[in-house]
């Protein structure tokens, strides 16, 4: 297993990245749900228990979404409650590993401030909505804050930053893939790919509405 942690080098790509490069996201009419399609199709396909425990989640962090509520741990973790059935979704209490030991997350006592600090900053309107919402899925995914479950609740955070600003994806299949704490590049294309995302509904309907790049 590497002894590199994964970890810092994933915050200091994310000091390091050029956010502002995100593009920028458009409010367009309701339609498909591509959270609730995949949850729905192959989710369900693979294992019902699994798909039910994430709508679950995810009515959960639109719920939160409408509210406006600020992305930190506890909300995370009220979700992940839903995604585990379990009574409790704490914190890790050790490094954690990923990828057969590529990767490890070290541990240290200001790690879960850390993290919050860094979901906090999901509500930045100085940093595109494309590129925030990419954030908090890798902060997720690199903080790796819980012991299983963590690429589920990477998406939810994903989702829960756009929702919060009225814009649902209609796909979210393409951004499951393998990203890596030491790809810059990586990191980028997921604002981007969101960004391409989110035009694929723009081009299903007549008209475009506002940009979207800071808070409603």
């Amino acid at each position: 297993m590497t002894g590199t942690d994964s970890l810092s080098v994933w915050l200091r790509v994310r000091r390091e990245a050029d956010w502002q490069r995100a593009p920028a996201l458009r409010r367009v009419p309701s339609g498909r749900d591509g959270f609730r399609s995949w949850c729905e199709g192959p989710v369900r396909r693979r294992d019902p228990i699994r798909a039910e425990r994430l709508l679950a989640a995810h009515a959960l962090a639109r719920e939160d979404a409408a509210r406006r509520t600020p992305l930190d741990f506890a909300l995370l973790a009220g979700w992940q409650r839903q995604v585990l059935a379990a009574a409790q979704a704490p914190f890790r209490v050790s490094d954690a590993y990923a990828k057969a030991g590529r990767e490890r997350y070290g541990l240290t006592s200001r790690t879960q401030a850390d993290f919050d600090s860094c979901l906090r900053e999901t509500t930045d309107p100085d940093i595109p909505l494309s590129a925030r919402a990419a954030r908090a899925y890798l902060d997720v995914a690199f903080f790796h804050p819980f012991d299983d479950g963590n690429a589920r609740a990477a998406l939810l955070a994903l989702v829960h930053v756009l929702a919060r600003e009225d814009i649902v994806l209609p796909e979210v299949g393409p951004l499951q893939t393998t990203r890596y704490a030491d790809d810059p590049a990586g990191a980028a294309d997921l604002a981007t790919l969101i960004g391409v995302l989110n035009r694929r509904r723009r081009w299903s309907v007549r008209g475009e509405a506002p940009i979207v790049n800071g808070p409603s």
